[in-house]
């Protein structure tokens, strides 16, 4: 198991950490009661996901994300990303997910970003969407990135607040395919 970023504690009441973990065979039951949960939510995007849940196995959506992060295999139209599961140390339970994009591309600059999270339902409002942002933040850095997109819906107030806490200054806003409203936001990486 490889972690990359870890020993960070979270200000709530279990005072818990989080370890931002790439995913690997030794994940796949863990990975599926997340899903799960998001489905039992009537959501069925997962959000910093990299597409797990539109992958036909496991193995195959580790393929993918390993394909994605060699600049020799990664996908056409995609770019080089690396993809985390957020870990909590006390209890080994998947908390939320981190997707991030090392360069961006056409897609991503009109619409996506370059850092994606999701929270599992149960564990929303806890600072869990803080934190692996700060963490994803981090990874940037040690990635060589100065500065990040990062996007949301406009109704989605705690993402939005999660991005203003982590440095996010407002750049524009647009109509998505969805007709919904998605707010765009640069994070300079100090």
């Amino acid at each position: 198991m490889e972690v990359i970023i870890k020993n960070s504690t979270l200000n709530t009441n279990e005072m818990t950490d989080i370890e931002l973990i790439r995913p690997n065979p030794a994940h796949e039951m863990l990975a599926l009661d997340y899903m799960k949960e998001h489905e039992a939510n009537n959501e069925f995007d997962l959000h910093g996901g990299a597409l797990l849940e539109k992958a036909e196995s496991f193995s195959a959506w580790l393929k993918q994300l390993a394909d994605n992060s060699d600049k020799a295999t990664v996908y056409k139209d995609w770019v080089l990303s690396s993809t985390f599961f957020a870990i909590r140390k006390s209890d080994g339970k998947i908390v939320g997910m981190a997707d991030i994009r090392h360069e961006m591309n056409d897609f991503l600059r009109s619409y996506g970003g370059q850092i994606g999270i999701g929270i599992r339902p149960s564990e929303r409002k806890r600072g869990y969407g803080t934190e692996i942002t700060k963490k994803a933040i981090e990874y940037c850095k040690e990635i060589g990135l100065s500065k990040v997109m990062v996007a949301c819906y406009k109704d989605n107030t705690a993402s939005r607040n999660v991005i203003f806490k982590c440095g996010g200054i407002f750049e524009k806003e647009f109509i998505y395919s969805d007709n919904k409203v998605v707010q765009v936001f640069w994070i300079t990486i100090k």
